[in-house]
């Protein structure tokens, strides 16, 4: 845990309104458990929030985060926003950081822009994770652009619906 870096990347559009809570309060446990770890937020414009999270009660942090990002709760721009955290952050991400995405894959914007986007961080990186709170239905299927680009490039698919997936997750979250 002290050794892996993990760079989590959080979808917060409207799409994402039910769950955003909930996984915000996953990656503020993450956030103040690892040893290094970068948060970022993203709908149509990314935002980092590592400081935010870091050694704040949880709804303090929260009350901040969706008064303080401007794009909270709107439209999605999954492949744009991992554009810029890979051009404005390039030294988060080396071969023992492990790159989450938390995102339901509804993404307003080209699919080959996220799909470079994923390989250039999934050149860099130890893995890439992708969260999805939509996989926990029996009925989903990964079928949007979105998701279709993605999917490629991704080490591991997860759901990411309930107490029962993080705790799956955890075998992940180690190189």
């Amino acid at each position: 845990l002290r050794k892996t870096k993990l760079v989590l990347l959080c979808d917060v559009s409207g799409s994402m309104d039910l769950y955003s809570r909930f996984l915000l309060q996953f990656l503020y446990a993450l956030q103040n458990c690892f040893a290094r770890v970068e948060t970022f937020v993203f709908s149509t414009r990314l935002s980092r929030v590592t400081d935010q999270l870091r050694r704040r009660p949880y709804m303090v942090a929260l009350r901040r985060l969706s008064s303080g990002v401007d794009d909270w709760s709107g439209g999605t721009r999954i492949g744009d926003s991992l554009t810029a955290f890979s051009s404005e952050w390039p030294r988060l991400v080396d071969r023992r950081t492990i790159v989450v995405v938390v995102s339901d894959g509804w993404d307003a914007g080209e699919p080959a822009t996220l799909a470079a986007a994923l390989a250039a961080i999934r050149e860099r990186a130890g893995r890439v994770v992708w969260l999805n709170p939509l996989l926990g239905s029996p009925t989903y299927r990964p079928e949007t652009r979105g998701m279709a680009a993605a999917l490629p490039h991704l080490d591991v698919f997860a759901p990411v619906h309930n107490l029962a997936s993080l705790r799956a997750l955890a075998r992940h979250l180690v190189l």
